[in-house]
């Protein structure tokens, strides 16, 4: 997973420099990285599906997902894919980061966490294959049946194929489109059945196909991690004002029609901690106390959003005249 965003002066995050101590090239346009600290002191622990931020030397910040092992704390890994169209992130790291580079490094962050379940089906297209591959390692150490639908353009494209068809013998379908074309997804997932948990990380074209297909399977079947915001089905609502109250800070504002909760919050100097300001990274997650929201992020799925007790207060507005936040 990645998603490029440019960090603004006033956030604040928790970063810590990080050394590149190994960069090898992955596959075709996929570079792998290994980062550690600079003193050899262990690394903040994550769980599957977690991903770190990158602060590059342009401004730039850009999440990617843990692809190592959790158990290993003396160093982060990583597979990073070169976005031609990009505003210059992957660039960076493909022809600007040497070995022995530091990086400044916040995180680790986790919106793609591993259900517990007795079946998963893992999806993933291109680059979407990192958070995989320690939810694959979680459905061994868990005893629980899997497999893995690995689509890319073709072999040469797809980073870490090979190291999981060593791995797991037998157990991940490689699907390069020049040799299958595109899969009939439905046929790949089969009927609706309770108790599996359906994974998926890629192109948004893949995540809304798998969208349609699991409206008919259970609620909470379908799991997924998008690499830039959601587009919406239908025009969001129009922005109209309202109040938040900032429960922590003793805090009443008014959110006027083209500004954001953080932006606002930000200028009344709230503490408040954001980065891509796009409902992707998870970072601006704050807890709802009172009010409805008007849910516009990509993370959380239909069942929390309706839930109403989470919010990323970058993106999402509300639906009542005021709004009461842990913030």
């Amino acid at each position: 997973m990645t998603s490029e965003t440019m960090i603004r002066p006033a956030a604040t995050l928790t970063r810590q420099p990080l050394q590149v101590r190994a960069k090898r090239t992955a596959s075709d346009g996929v570079v792998e990285l290994e980062l550690v600290h600079p003193d050899g002191a262990a690394l903040p622990g994550w769980q599957p599906g977690a991903h770190i931020e990158l602060h590059l030397p342009s401004g730039l910040s850009r999440q990617y997902s843990l692809c190592g092992n959790p158990d290993d704390t003396s160093s982060y890994r990583l597979g990073i894919l070169s976005a031609p169209a990009s505003r210059g992130g992957s660039s960076y790291v493909h022809v600007g980061l040497a070995e022995n580079d530091i990086l400044e490094v916040s995180g680790p962050r986790n919106n793609f966490e591993l259900v517990l379940a007795p079946e998963y089906h893992f999806i993933a297209a291109g680059i979407g294959v990192t958070p995989m591959m320690p939810m694959l390692e979680e459905a061994e150490r868990q005893g629980a049946g899997w497999k893995l639908t690995y689509m890319g353009r073709s072999r040469s494209s797809m980073a870490f194929w090979q190291e999981l068809a060593d791995k797991y013998p037998g157990r991940i379908d490689i699907r390069p489109d020049d040799e299958f074309g595109f899969p009939d997804l439905g046929a790949l997932l089969g009927d609706p059945r309770d108790g599996v948990k359906i994974y998926a990380c890629g192109p948004e074209g893949l995540l809304r196909a798998l969208e349609g297909i699991c409206a008919a399977w259970p609620a909470g079947t379908l799991h997924l991690e998008r690499f830039a915001p959601k587009e919406p089905a239908a025009a969001p609502a129009p922005a109209i004002s309202f109040r938040v109250k900032l429960a922590l800070s003793g805090m009443e504002l008014e959110v006027p029609a083209g500004r954001s909760i953080v932006e606002v919050a930000e200028q009344a100097g709230a503490p408040v901690i954001f980065s891509c300001m796009e409902g992707t990274c998870g970072t601006c997650e704050t807890r709802i106390l009172c009010g409805e929201a008007d849910h516009r992020d990509s993370i959380l799925s239909d069942e929390e959003k309706a839930a109403n007790e989470m919010m990323m207060i970058c993106v999402s507005r509300s639906k009542s005249d005021v709004l009461e936040l842990e913030l």
